[in-house]
């Protein structure tokens, strides 16, 4: 498995948009939500936005939102969503996150992503990317599948390689430009394919950059 595999590519995302039913629930992030709360509104960037819950509860919050993701039925999908009067408070752009560079592109108040999982050498290059997005006493919020539902009913892709713990993130920003204010595998019961409740984990990151 490598960052050449069909799953991560936009093509195989695009089929998966193309469809009459919606991917994802159409509600936000339930991490996000409370992670994001207490935050005074300002600019954020959602990466790998997909049909656009999360951009779009955070531009209900006060939030002007770029959202971004790589497969443009995603974008399109996230902009019919979009409710008219949150329109002004919304960008919605395609292009792929991995290309991006530290050092390239604007600052914002809030840099987010959710459940975005490559391998790690991907994963650290695409964080560290969205880390540098982030503007001075901004935040970063990163919330993805925990290792431990491996072991779990849910189904998940038999390779550990593509999951990660708080402190994997933490362990990769860089020193002294970060305080960590939450780092946490956060419980929460699902339902797998077959109707059975299950108690999954979320890894939940959140940084806010010193300087």
């Amino acid at each position: 498995m490598t960052e050449h595999d069909p799953r991560f590519s936009a093509e195989f995302w695009d089929r998966r948009y193309t469809g009459p039913d919606r991917v994802w629930s159409g509600e936000p992030n339930p991490a996000l939500v409370e992670e994001v709360t207490p935050l005074a509104p300002g600019t954020a960037l959602e990466a790998g936005c997909g049909e656009g819950a999360d951009a779009i509860w955070l531009a209900g919050q006060g939030w002007q939102v770029t959202g971004v993701d790589f497969a443009s039925q995603a974008i399109h999908r996230a902009a019919e969503h979009t409710p008219a009067h949150l329109a002004g408070h919304m960008s919605w752009q395609q292009a792929d996150i991995r290309e991006w560079q530290p050092g390239e592109g604007p600052r914002y108040d809030l840099v987010t992503a959710s459940f975005m999982h490559f391998p790690p050498p991907v994963r650290r290059t695409v964080f560290a990317a969205l880390a540098a997005r982030v503007a001075p006493e901004g935040h970063l919020v990163i919330v993805g599948h925990h290792p431990s539902d491996l072991d779990t009913a849910m189904p998940r892709p038999p390779e550990p390689e593509l999951f990660y713990t708080a402190d994997d993130l933490a362990a990769d920003l860089p020193e002294g430009d970060w305080q960590i204010l939450t780092r946490t595998a956060r419980a929460r019961t699902a339902t797998t394919p077959d109707g059975a409740p299950v108690t999954i984990h979320d890894t939940v990151l959140t940084a806010g950059r010193t300087h």
